[in-house]
């Protein structure tokens, strides 16, 4: 009903913990029932035990009295034994009942419930003048415990001397062979000593191979780029690749926010046909010949992205709907968490993920979205990845007629999403279908708004980082579009001739972005400078068959990497003309 409704009554009061006890109040009734019940039932207990005691010795007694008169004349010094057995005939007094305590549950230690600070050990208590009752069975303990301590690290002193000999007897016993040992075993000892200056060395090398590149990357700039005003170009720089990702495509690339050498690609396959195994590989401009980081994964990787503040941190969605997280501090091949059909994944793949603020208790958290209609939120609680579902992305008009009369709705398929830079709540979401919905963290089940954008899948969407109102979309339709999010329709519209594989904003003017498309074309605009075509539009890729698939500007240095079917990252270096900064 859209107002707020008045509730009658709210209970203040919330009981985090209650326990049942069985302590008593010794001034309560009931604490004065039990004491009177004790106190007569010992009391009932001890007559028993004295009747008999003094009716053992009244017979002991009357048997003395008459030895002693028949015996009278003879013995007349036996008088004083008389009085002596007379006043050991005497009945005792009945003895005191102790009143029975109750025990305090909390009032004993147990080391079961003892932290790790160990009690004091029998040297501390040899001073005490009277050792108390279980000083000794204290004692027993410690002993007990320190035979068992050196028991254990005798065991892990013989394993280690078991492993040292066998290593030297199968050194001994390959030297015998003549064979040679395998790379591994030999080296990886000694790898790991030098292995900070033998990457130094590597790179070294690399720079004096790739000199003239690196020359160019430093201080190449297209003179003829004064000569005229609305055009540039991009200078071709290293060109990454791996032997094992040749028959992968690249399907995401992103910059290190610390490192800005350091860039992170996902390799998979966007047909549907040929879905196998992943990578994920981080390079360094420092280094074009090999990855600095390698990860192989089960399923093709579709999406990353590098967190701000934990730059060591890697969000990774899969095709197979499962996200992980890869830690570069652990030397790991596996991610360090990963979610899993029990915890929520997703059911189609993961078309992108981005990591948010962290959340009121200070846990990472990253969103995703997947063709099965769900933006999630996942949460990082005590190792575990746990899911919550954002918004469920709901097809308006699609309401399909099941059996039995079952309304059966219709999910609308994720392809991308961009948070907003400064509103929090606010996020963009483009779907297979060509709309781009405008939603809010906080409402779950409506869109703020509609756009009704392309014809075919938004391959991507992305705000402006300097302009707040603006993003850019662009789409399988051939066309890249520039919205005002107040405005239902957009301001630019560009018809690029070939399918849109991604679009990217440059970090250095809010005026200029680039696009690819799959005829191997990459596309820079200035819309300061012109507002109808691009100022450059280059051929990247030379094979027919090969696609280009992404684009990413770099944060600090003027050039640009570009990914393709073929597993290979190109960096471009971007002409005076394309890298003019705004007045």
């Amino acid at each position: 009903e859209r107002a707020y409704k008045p509730i009658s009554y709210v209970d203040q009061m919330a009981v985090h913990f209650s326990l049942n006890g069985n302590m008593i109040l010794k001034d309560s009734d009931e604490g004065r029932r039990q004491s009177i019940r004790l106190s007569t039932a010992a009391a009932e207990k001890a007559p028993v035990e004295t009747t008999a005691v003094t009716s053992e010795k009244a017979e002991i007694k009357d048997e003395e009295s008459t030895e002693d008169a028949a015996g009278e004349e003879e013995a007349e010094g036996s008088g004083t034994a008389e009085v002596d057995e007379a006043a050991e005939a005497e009945e005792p007094h009945p003895p005191r009942v102790k009143e029975q305590k109750l025990a305090n549950q909390f009032n004993f230690i147990e080391r079961a419930s003892r932290t790790l600070n160990n009690p004091v050990r029998e040297r501390a208590c040899q001073s005490e003048p009277t050792p108390r009752k279980n000083f000794s069975a204290n004692a027993n303990q410690w002993e007990i415990y320190d035979a068992y301590v050196e028991e254990l690290q005798k065991m892990e002193r013989s394993k280690e001397k078991e492993k040292s000999k066998a290593q030297i007897g199968k050194r001994e016993e390959e030297k015998k062979k003549g064979r040679k040992l395998t790379p591994l075993e030999s080296q990886s000892d000694d790898i790991t000593k030098i292995s900070k200056a033998a990457k130094i060395m590597e790179r070294m090398v690399n720079q004096n191979t790739f000199d003239d590149i690196a020359q160019d990357f430093k201080y190449f700039e297209d003179a003829s780029d004064e000569y005229r005003d609305q055009q540039g170009t991009l200078l071709p720089l290293w060109k990454f690749q791996y032997d094992k990702t040749k028959r992968l495509a690249v399907t995401a690339i992103s910059w290190n926010p610390k490192y800005k050498d350091l860039f992170a690609v996902g390799y998979g396959s966007y047909d549907f046909m040929k879905q196998g195994q992943g990578m994920l590989l981080f390079y360094t401009m420092k280094n074009p010949s090999f990855p600095e980081y390698i990860f192989s994964s089960e399923s093709g990787i579709m999406c990353l992205d590098f967190h701000n503040d934990h730059p060591y941190l890697v969000a990774v969605g899969f095709y197979d709907g499962n996200v992980a997280i890869y830690n570069l501090k652990k030397a790991t091949s596996q991610p360090s968490y990963k979610s899993s059909a029990k915890s929520g994944k997703h059911t189609e793949p993961v078309w992108q993920v981005k990591w948010q603020k962290d959340d009121m208790d200070n846990n990472l958290n990253f969103f995703s979205v997947s063709s099965d209609g769900r933006i999630v939120s996942w949460t990082l609680v005590k190792n575990e990845l746990v899911h919550t579902d954002v918004i469920k992305l709901s097809v308006e008009g699609t309401t399909m007629q099941g059996p039995e009369g079952l309304q059966l709705q219709t999910f609308g398929c994720g392809t991308s999403f961009d948070f907003h830079k400064k509103i929090d709540y606010l996020f963009l979401v483009g779907t297979e279908e060509g709309k781009i919905y405008k939603c809010s963290k906080c409402y779950s089940s409506q869109f703020l708004d509609v756009f009704e954008a392309h014809h075919m899948a938004v391959d991507s969407v992305i705000w402006n980082p300097y302009h707040l109102k603006v993003f850019i979309s662009c789409s399988s339709d051939w066309t890249v579009k520039i919205w005002d999010h107040t405005i239902k329709t957009p301001m630019f519209i560009y018809d690029l001739n070939s399918a849109v594989g991604d679009v990217a904003w440059s970090p250095y003017s809010s005026t200029v972005f680039a696009a690819v498309t799959t005829d191997g074309k990459a596309h820079v605009f200035d819309l300061s400078i012109n507002k109808y075509e691009a100022l450059c539009t280059q051929l990247v890729v030379a094979k027919k068959k090969n696609k280009i698939t992404h684009i990413q500007f770099n944060p600090v240095y003027p050039i640009v990497i570009i990914g393709d079917e073929r597993g290979h990252v190109t960096s471009l270096k971007l002409s005076p003309n394309l890298r003019r900064m705004p007045k």
